[in-house]
């Protein structure tokens, strides 16, 4: 067991430790993930990290002190509430990431049921590509979840088989923007249709595309109204650290009225230092990655992100019609966005096995169970390794024709 040393050590040992101790890691900086990060260039890292230590020690919780962090924080809500397409009376709150901002969101959810509708026994109804993150807040929150599987070819979510599960209970429905799974959207619009008709909380889990479709959709490409443009969608998740390109740390639950924030406020009185309250779910709250979004969106504006937009599209491209040309390969279709999953339609190629074989040469593969295929989560950076990429997977593809490996099902493919 480790314990605090009795006497400290010089920093600059400390340091080459530190660095040492990645040597094993896998090379987010050379694209050889599939997940885990976003990553632009080493001019992005530092406007990042100088934002990040400028405001290295204050706490974003204490607005009564700390008004420039109060200033920061309003102007990336402000700048994420306009991006989708909010009026004037909507409400947005900064988050640690897409779990917490899932979490407020069922939770405002589940509390505005219970007083407006009576609701003790709430359930939410979901498809069943929503991220866990919904099922992990149910489960803090006390709300049953019921997934729908998918009944559409297109891997979307089907509106008139979630409205079949909704009953006098039902607090709750969403759609994502795309899911993770398939990297499509849900017909946000359908599923907002029914949810209004039922009166019903209504989510669009954006972490994923919150800052990345509508750039991509300025391009030209065919993106669907997902957000507050929306009749009938309630509350949006979005990640800043994800394709807003902050450092960890960093998303945004948004509302469409203000007025729904009351449901979302923890409030305590009965204590001896006086009323604590609160409307997200840690307490103190790093301000560092509050300067750090707010410095990241001034510096790219609209145009470094329709840039970086572009590039993630066209990887996308040029990875999906190469893998496509391989035999035995094939990309599930349709694919939206940043995400696509590719399978073996040859059952002498076990694709776990191209898997291994891929990692064997330097990469994390992303793992998909359902279908068993290998699962690709794309930032820009992947645009400089996208033709090694595909070299690789040419000879590991040669290197299982060849050998006839094959491995357990789904192995890896834990998230």
């Amino acid at each position: 067991m480790t314990v605090i040393p009795a006497k400290g050590r010089p920093w600059s040992d400390l340091k080459l430790e530190l660095e040492d101790a990645k040597k094993d890691d896998f090379s987010w900086q050379e694209g050889r993930m599939a997940l885990y990060f976003y990553y632009l260039d080493e001019e992005v890292k530092r406007v990042q990290q100088e934002a990040y230590e400028s405001y290295w020690t204050e706490n974003a919780m204490g607005k009564k002190v700390f008004f420039s962090m109060q200033k920061l924080e309003q102007e990336v809500l402000d700048m994420g509430l306009a991006l989708h397409h909010a009026k004037a009376e909507a409400h947005a709150t900064f988050t640690s990431g897409g779990s917490e901002s899932i979490f407020l969101a069922m939770k405002t959810a589940r509390d505005w049921a219970r007083k407006t509708k009576g609701i003790s026994e709430p359930n939410a109804v979901l498809p069943r590509t929503a991220h866990p993150a919904f099922d992990k807040a149910a489960a803090f929150l006390g709300i049953k979840t019921i997934r729908v599987p998918t009944t559409r070819a297109d891997y979307r979510a089907n509106a008139e088989e979630l409205e079949k599960r909704f009953d006098a209970n039902t607090i709750m429905t969403m759609g994502s923007a795309p899911n993770y799974p398939f990297g499509v959207f849900d017909p946000i619009a359908e599923i907002a249709a029914v949810a209004k008709k039922h009166d019903l909380w209504m989510h669009v889990d954006a972490c994923v595309g919150g800052f990345l479709a509508p750039w991509v959709k300025k391009l030209g490409y065919d993106i669907p109204d997902f957000d507050f443009a929306v009749p009938g969608v309630t509350s949006i998740s979005a990640d800043l650290h994800k394709y807003g390109y902050a450092p960890k740390g960093a998303s945004m639950m948004m509302l469409c009225d203000k007025a729904l924030h009351e449901y979302q406020v923890f409030s305590f009185s009965d204590w001896e230092r006086g009323p604590y309250i609160n409307d997200t779910a840690p307490g103190t709250r790093a301000g560092g990655a509050v300067a750090a979004a707010w410095a990241v969106m001034n510096f790219l504006g609209e145009d470094g992100y329709t840039a970086w937009a572009k590039v993630i599209m066209d990887t996308v491209e040029k990875l999906t019609s190469g893998i496509d040309t391989i035999k035995g390969l094939t990309v599930l279709k349709p694919h939206e966005l940043c995400l696509f999953v590719y399978t073996s339609e040859d059952p002498d190629l076990d694709i776990g096995a191209v898997g291994e074989a891929m990692t064997t040469r330097g990469w994390f593969i992303g793992r998909q169970a359902e279908p068993v295929g290998i699962h690709m989560h794309l930032n820009p950076v992947h645009a400089k390794t996208a033709d090694l990429y595909l070299s690789d997977l040419v000879a590991s593809v040669a290197e299982v024709h060849a050998t006839g490996a094959k491995v357990t099902e789904a192995v890896g493919a834990t998230y």
